[in-house]
């Protein structure tokens, strides 16, 4: 057996019931087999310094099994040794349990043509994201008979989304399991708390192919960007989640029920959209002013949205949807994320640079505007903006409470992401990280790219489409 690299223990351990929360058994060192079909972890109690052993072995169809999980080994050596017995190098995987169905492999495409977007994850700068997406998929306590399917064709970003929900979890050490159908997921902490959670994704009208497919433009008015077209999509998502009635059903019917929403209503719309959530849950909008000679944001309340539609504003305003507890958020469900954790992680980079650039979330109050930033991903600067040294998978979650919940979703159930509550009548933001970040965008670079900054994206992006416009006149 050799030592496990920790970016990889990372990624294994999402496949325990518990992810990375591993109570009072404190992970001390890691192994796994050359073959790759088996890992264990040594740990030791924080207190008593109890030596203990997890292996985890993988069953025919991929999916990581325990195998061995002892507490009141005499020392270190000894649980070594029990890990070398246990983990079976050579050996074949472990059978398939009666009555549980074989987990479709990802890339088994089993004759259907896949979207551009699945293709794209054969290519050298998406092999990463391939390997972290079917991690997590066979990690998945029990999905759907369909998502392998679902992810190749035309509903991957509804399985992305899930996937990362799971890595989002477990990262925080929540107990995750799919007893039901619906809702997705139920999550439990240490504490006794218990959520649950239903994936959702705000869809285009008309289906796009995302690869290739031109940005979607950030709305300048302060109407239209908190109340206009986003937000009249994001009211008919929601709204037809919960007409479905997963809240009452008889297993989540008192516990809290939230939406967990990422947008792909239009190319890169995720971008610039949060503002749309605001402005459609709350029924307010927010604007730059200068008050006093300084520059402040200035919020305003709204009853409808905008559009034929008459959608009103403000989900969260009343005790109607007292149901929904909150809604989970993300402006950061895409390959770029699955490309940017693992490249912290320590998996390989195979292009010659990968960028990101956007702004970070200015804490000063009153400030509505961010501060710009352009970072190389592989950098020891990007990595330390985390206090683990790597990039989170919840580094861009947030969680905005509805004040009228029946049953509140309590900020102990996921610890690591922003909430967002009313506090005295005040929306009121708590972050986890002291980094956030409004909103980026990832660039892979040749190695022979000019490295742009901020400021010269805009004047970057011009050139990169001239220099392939010369190229395919070339051609």
């Amino acid at each position: 057996m050799q030592e496990l690299p920790h970016g990889k223990f990372d990624l294994y351990a999402l496949a325990l019931p518990r992810g990375h929360g591993f109570g009072d058994r404190i992970p001390a060192e890691g192994w796994e087999t050359v073959d790759g079909q088996a890992w264990s972890v040594v740990t030791r109690h924080v207190e008593t310094g109890d030596i203990g052993l997890i292996v985890m072995r993988r069953r025919e169809d991929g999916v990581w099994t325990m195998v061995s999980d002892l507490t009141g080994i005499a020392d270190v050596e000894q649980a070594r040794e029990t890990a070398r017995g246990a983990m079976k190098e050579g050996t074949p995987p472990e059978p398939l349990p009666s009555n549980v169905p074989r987990r479709t492999p990802l890339y088994d495409l089993e004759g259907r043509k896949p979207s551009e977007i699945f293709q794209k994850l054969l290519s050298r700068s998406h092999r990463n994201v391939a390997r972290l997406l079917s991690q997590l998929y066979l990690s998945l306590p029990k999905p759907d008979r369909n998502w392998a399917a679902d992810c190749q064709t035309e509903n991957f970003h509804t399985r992305l989304w899930e996937a990362q929900l799971l890595a989002s979890f477990r990262e925080q050490g929540l107990l995750v399991t799919q007893p039901f159908e619906s809702p997705d997921f139920r999550i439990e902490n240490r504490l006794g708390g218990v959520g649950w959670v239903e994936a959702v994704t705000a869809n285009p009208p008309i289906r796009f192919e995302p690869v290739g497919a031109i940005p979607s433009v950030q709305p300048e008015g302060r109407d239209e960007l908190f109340l206009g077209t986003a937000a009249v999509r994001f009211a008919k998502t929601i709204g037809n989640k919960l007409a479905r009635g997963d809240a009452h059903k008889h297993h989540v019917a008192g516990s809290p029920f939230a939406l967990a929403l990422a947008d792909f209503h239009a190319p890169a719309s995720m971008v610039w959209s949060r503002e749309a959530l605001l402005g459609y849950i709350y029924g307010i909008s927010a604007e730059a002013r200068v008050v006093d000679g300084e520059r402040v944001a200035v919020g305003y309340e709204a009853d409808r949205l905008l559009g034929a539609s008459g959608f009103p504003a403000g989900l969260f305003r009343n005790d109607a949807h007292a149901e929904l507890s909150a809604i989970i958020f993300t402006n950061a469900c895409a390959t770029s994320k699955f490309n940017r954790v693992a490249l912290t992680w320590g998996m390989p980079l195979e292009v010659g640079r990968y960028m990101r650039y956007g702004k970070f979330a200015d804490r000063t109050p009153g400030a509505l505007d961010g501060i710009p930033f352009c970072m190389d991903v592989m950098s020891d600067e990007y990595r330390q903006l985390w206090p683990q040294g790597r990039e989170p998978w919840c580094a861009e979650l947030e969680v905005f409470h509805n004040p009228f919940a029946k049953h509140p979703l309590p900020r102990a159930l996921l610890p690591e992401a922003t909430h967002w509550l009313e506090v005295a009548g005040v929306l009121d933001c708590l972050p986890h990280y002291e980094t956030g970040i409004l909103w980026s965008r990832s660039l892979i670079l040749g190695p022979d790219d000019p490295i742009p900054t901020y400021d010269t994206i805009p004047a970057w992006y011009e050139e990169m489409a001239r220099r392939r416009m010369e190229e395919a006149s070339a051609d």
